[in-house]
């Protein structure tokens, strides 16, 4: 990351000044003048190798100074492998042994980092000069706040994380006592998701004797969280007990009877964590946090594609609700928990009419879940661009919601993201492509994750997504924030962090205000300006910039982003912070003071994100 003042404003006036001396434009310009008697070979020199010209039309220059010069032959001084859509000006200095050249790029001169050459030529000689020219996007914020967007102008998204209690992973906690849960702590996770799947499913069957019930496996994840973070996990039932599934498909078998027998199931759930527990074959289960109940829980995981229409699942979501309302009515319920298919299938009839079979049970949040893959083999443009698809499908949730009085104000939450839904199934093939085998994603980890995860979060929040959850706090280097043997933080942790610090969104304190903001240029960097209630401003800066159409898990692209500040005000204080390629993963990324400006130059290797909080 490179932070610099951009071009002074009396540069420019010098460079207009002297414009009429310059003739030249589109790959170069050149200006003749009487030299004096050449000392030596003809050769160039320039001020900077690398000259910063941003999209909106403000020239950058370069010195030049040109010596060995023939007084017998006209100079001419051209820019040559210029961007398409720069153009370029040489102003001479008065004593004719050198000047200023000024470029000057269009709003359509792709973004980035080229190679161009200073040519001078006296009749027969010629020397050049290699030089960078860097086009850079300008963004320009404004000091009101953009009510299109998020929630009424406000970026209302919170960040928080994952566990998936079952047989293999539920000794996490007790096996990194050292570090856990102060870790998880820290991160600040808002409503942990805890999805009990396999042994971790306390009721393993039906017979009426006590030992149906087992907690041990359940309890080892969920006691810790309950005792973390903000102490309020969302639960969520995400399959039946065994003895209601299919035992060839693992699915739900779906009949009046299984459907009444998990709504008891859910029942004695709430009754164990927040009402003192419940007698089951002359035993008394309960939780052994009793100061810590459940407020949230969900309602099964991505019905849509383990078995279940639409209107099974409202059936059972309007039988199982009602069962746990009845023993504490102050709980909350997420609903859907969908899988992204094509929501047209899904949305409608929920939220038909009750009269038409829609929902008429308690719905407090929407949830869905996001992967931009599930192959490997995708390549990192393909899963920058499924963000953008991914917003026309949080839009049409919410245009459905608002058919319905009682849900229009209904918030969505995205309870899984990450970057590939793929995983191993027991002989070694991936689940998603059954015929091939499974092979880890890194791009979960690696810097590639430090552009993603911001650039869902921007374009989510924006959108009016209310949570985003990370799939899974304790993994592998595909899918975790920790490294679940270890407990070492990846970058996926730092970036997590750094999102819920930056923007944070809580219940006592709402989401910072989303300011109007222009740029140039999108399709390779994401600018997010927000405003808290104490006058400090932040801008993301997100680097997202693909190097080559063929790279998979590649390094990215370089950017230099100018942001303009100007209408904000003043500032006393400022610091840039970046996650990327160089980040120290144990430690995290460090801020760094830097001097306010109008101006903020901002320039990034490759994948990554940089936050510049700015202070009144």
């Amino acid at each position: 990351m490179k932070l610099e003042r951009f071009l002074e404003s009396n540069v420019v006036l010098a460079v207009l000044a002297a414009s009429a001396f310059a003739t030249g434009c589109g790959g170069g310009g050149s200006a003749s003048s009487t030299l004096p008697a050449p000392s030596g070979p003809l050769s160039v020199s320039l001020s900077t190798g690398t000259v910063v010209v941003p999209q909106d039309g403000t020239p950058g220059t370069v010195g030049i100074t040109v010596s060995g010069i023939n007084p017998a032959s006209p100079i001419s001084v051209t820019a040559s492998n210029l961007p398409s859509g720069v153009t370029s000006q040489f102003i001479p200095t008065a004593g004719g042994s050198g000047g200023a050249l000024s470029l000057t790029a269009a709003s359509t001169t792709p973004s980035g980092t080229y190679s161009a050459n200073v040519v001078v030529t006296d009749g027969t000689r010629t020397a050049s000069q290699p030089f960078v020219p860097v086009i850079a996007i300008a963004a320009s914020a404004a000091s009101a706040v953009d009510t299109t967007l998020g929630v009424g102008g406000k970026l209302e998204e919170f960040m928080s994380t994952s566990f998936q209690p079952s047989g293999g992973n539920y000794l996490f906690f007790q096996n990194h006592t050292a570090t856990e849960p102060a870790q998880l702590n820290k991160l600040g996770p808002q409503h942990i998701r805890l999805q009990a799947i396999d042994q971790a499913v306390p009721m393993k069957a039906n017979t009426g004797s006590a030992t149906d019930w087992d907690f041990s496996s359940l309890d080892s994840v969920v006691q810790p969280v309950l005792s973390a973070a903000d102490n309020s996990p969302e639960f969520q039932i995400a399959v039946a007990p065994a003895f209601l599934n299919d035992p060839t498909t693992g699915q739900f078998i779906f009949n009046a009877a299984n459907v009444q027998a998990f709504a008891d199931y859910s029942a004695n759930l709430v009754k164990y964590y927040n009402k003192g527990g419940f007698t089951w074959g002359g035993t008394t289960f309960v939780s052994s946090y009793p100061q810590h109940p459940i407020t949230w829980w969900g309602i099964f995981n991505e019905y849509n594609i383990n078995g279940m229409t639409a209107s099974q699942y409202i059936q059972l979501y309007n039988t199982v609700v009602p069962a746990m309302l009845s023993v504490d009515s102050t709980i909350k319920f997420s609903a859907l928990e969908l899988a992204v298919t094509n929501p047209t299938t899904d949305l409608p009839p929920f939220v038909a009419s009750p009269a038409n079979g829609g929902v008429n049970a308690q719905v407090n949040v929407v949830s869905t879940h996001f992967y931009p893959t599930c192959d490997q083999q995708d390549v990192d443009a393909t899963l920058f661009d499924r963000v953008l698809l991914m917003i026309q499908y949080i839009n049409y949730v919410y245009q459905e919601l608002g058919t319905r009085t009682d849900l229009k104000s209904v918030p969505l939450w995205v309870t899984e993201n990450n970057v590939n839904a793929d995983y191993s199934n027991p002989d070694g093939t991936s689940n998603c492509n059954p015929t091939v085998k499974f092979v880890s994603d890194p791009r979960g980890t690696s810097p590639f994750f430090a552009a993603f995860r911001p650039y869902v979060f921007s374009q989510f929040g924006k959108a009016g997504n209310q949570a985003l959850y990370h799939w899974v706090y304790a993994a592998d280097t595909q899918s975790g924030e920790v490294d679940f043997n270890t407990g070492s933080t990846y970058l996926s942790y730092w970036v997590d962090y750094w999102l819920g610090q930056m923007f944070p969104s809580m219940p006592q304190s709402p989401g910072p205000y989303i300011l109007q903001l222009s740029v140039t240029e999108t399709s390779s960097a994401e600018v997010l300006a927000t405003k808290n209630g104490d006058g400090s401003v932040v801008i993301m800066i997100v680097d997202h910039a693909v190097h080559a159409a063929t790279d998979n898990n590649g390094p990215g692209d370089p950017r230099t982003v100018i942001a303009d500040v100007s209408a904000l005000g003043t500032f006393s204080s400022a610091t840039s912070m970046t996650i990327d390629a160089n980040t120290n993963t144990t430690s995290g990324p460090s801020a760094v003071s830097i001097t306010p400006t109008q101006k903020m130059s901002v320039t990034m290797g490759g994948y990554g994100v940089t936050f510049v909080k700015l202070k009144p």
